[in-house]
């Protein structure tokens, strides 16, 4: 049995960043409150069910996103843990061969509390899918759901990038600091402008890596202390934003909307980065009065205790959205037309009902997102390749998992992820052997990787 929430709140390094802890959780947080709210569940004269977007029945609503898009907050969170891990594995592993160790090491380190609630989740999600298919079993919400819960793993793969990334860009970063983030950011500036001012086909997805990683590269600035003025940061980001969605093709929302021609999210676009920086300066010209806030002993085991099952309340949130609207149609009980004044007083129903079947859902997963125990160290038997080999098929597998969704395991049906197409079973296949290889690499390696709830 691991440690109680008061045992590890109690145990916390002197030194430790309670506020990079509480962004997490915040952004995470933000993240499920926002798919709960902006989702608009109709059925049609024709008997079929549609999860629309708020944001596209109220477009006013859009601006919400320049402070509710908190993702880049999660991602300049990850850079900063990242660099400190990394460095902390360097430092234990001194003097050990094989360099490839401290790699798979680090891998391990950082993506168990990510991977193994996540195959838990692919793993249960698809046995469900298959068994009603092979029932002849779906039509309606089911349908609807089979598609949807797995789109936010797209937000998995772009996590494992940065992860597998972390060590040439930590090495880059502390050569040139603020210049390697000024190179990332050109990158992404002149992606842009290939693609909306020439037309260059398929260059925007490279803004996956640019974007993300530049917003990443700002937590290793924070990370050594080089993230000063921050009023400045935001200011810039938030200026920059808001003339490019004035001035050129960017779209008002900094989350996809159907049916738009340019989305800001999916590839991100120079737009987006900006909008992260203005997150990243917001955040942390609060970090003061809420370092202050952390300090009171109830406030910070509540962000330990939050710490120790975001990922898994993050996994199946939709699940729980999508278990509500189930039930409600089950029952009969009508569903307002979205936006209108009962669709509003129902929302605080709906959400707690949300709340309370995710609180249900993380009982049952959160022992998976546990940090296994420390094993023995034996020097120079890990494998950096294998691991990296890993990574990037778990990459490949979450990202295409989270276009194609559950729906037709055995129909074939595919998603184009960049210029493959890819299948179900093709990219679960892709994921678990990914993460069987990270486990297998990692054990063994140089130091040890037991973590607790970082």
């Amino acid at each position: 049995m691991g440690s109680s929430v008061r045992e590890l709140a109690e145990k916390t390094p002197a030194g430790r960043d309670r506020y990079i802890d509480l962004l997490r959780v915040a952004s995470l947080g933000t993240v499920v409150a926002g798919h709960w709210l902006m989702a608009a569940v109709t059925v049609g004269a024709d008997g079929r069910t549609e999860v629309g977007n708020l944001l596209a029945v109220v477009p006013e609503l859009q601006l919400l996103t320049w402070a509710l898009q908190i993702m880049p907050v999660f991602f300049f969170v990850g850079g900063f843990s990242h660099a400190l891990s990394y460095r902390s594995l360097s430092r234990k592993a001194e003097g050990e061969p094989g360099g490839g160790s401290v790699y798979s090491a680090f891998l391990r380190a950082r993506l168990q509390r990510l991977l193994r609630p996540t195959m838990v989740f692919i793993g249960v999600w698809g046995a469900g899918a298959l068994l009603l298919q092979l029932l002849g079993q779906g039509g309606g919400l089911l349908d609807v759901a089979l598609r949807l819960v797995a789109q936010p793993l797209w937000f998995i793969g772009i996590y494992l990038a940065m992860v597998a990334f972390t060590p040439p860009l930590l090495r880059l970063h502390e050569r040139w600091g603020w210049g390697a983030f000024g190179a990332l950011v050109a990158a992404a500036g002149a992606v842009d402008v290939a693609r909306f001012a020439f037309g260059v086909p398929y260059l925007e997805f490279l803004n996956f890596a640019f974007v993300w990683l530049a917003v990443h590269q700002l937590g290793f600035l924070r990370a050594d202390g080089k993230l000063r003025l921050p009023y400045v940061l935001a200011g810039a980001g938030l200026a920059g934003a808001s003339l490019l969605v004035a001035l050129g093709p960017y779209p008002l929302s900094m989350v996809g909307m159907p049916g738009e021609r340019v989305s800001n999210m999916a590839p991100p676009t120079f737009a987006l980065l900006c909008h992260g920086l203005w997150l990243v300066g917001a955040v942390e010209a609060l970090r003061g009065p809420a370092t202050r806030w952390l300090a009171r002993p109830r406030v910070w085991r509540g962000v330990v205790a939050a710490n120790g099952i975001s990922m898994t309340a993050f996994l199946w949130h939709l699940t729980a959205m999508l278990g509500v609207y189930g039930m409600l149609l089950a029952l009969d009980v009508p569903l307002p037309e979205p936006a209108s004044a009962a669709w509003w007083a129902q929302v605080p129903l709906r959400l707690a009902a949300a709340a309370a079947l995710t609180a249900a859902l993380v009982a049952a997963f959160r022992r998976f997102e546990r940090p296994a125990a420390a094993e023995p160290v034996t020097p120079g038997t890990a494998s950096g390749p294998a691991a990296a080999l890993g990574v990037t098929l778990c990459l490949f597998g979450v990202l295409g998992l989270s276009m194609v969704g559950f729906g037709g395991l055995l129909e074939g049906r595919t998603a184009t992820l960049i210029a493959v197409h890819v299948t179900a079973p093709a990219a679960v296949a892709m994921a678990l052997a990914g993460w069987l290889l990270v486990e297998r690499a990692g054990r063994g390696s140089a130091v040890s990787t037991a973590r607790r709830w970082r």
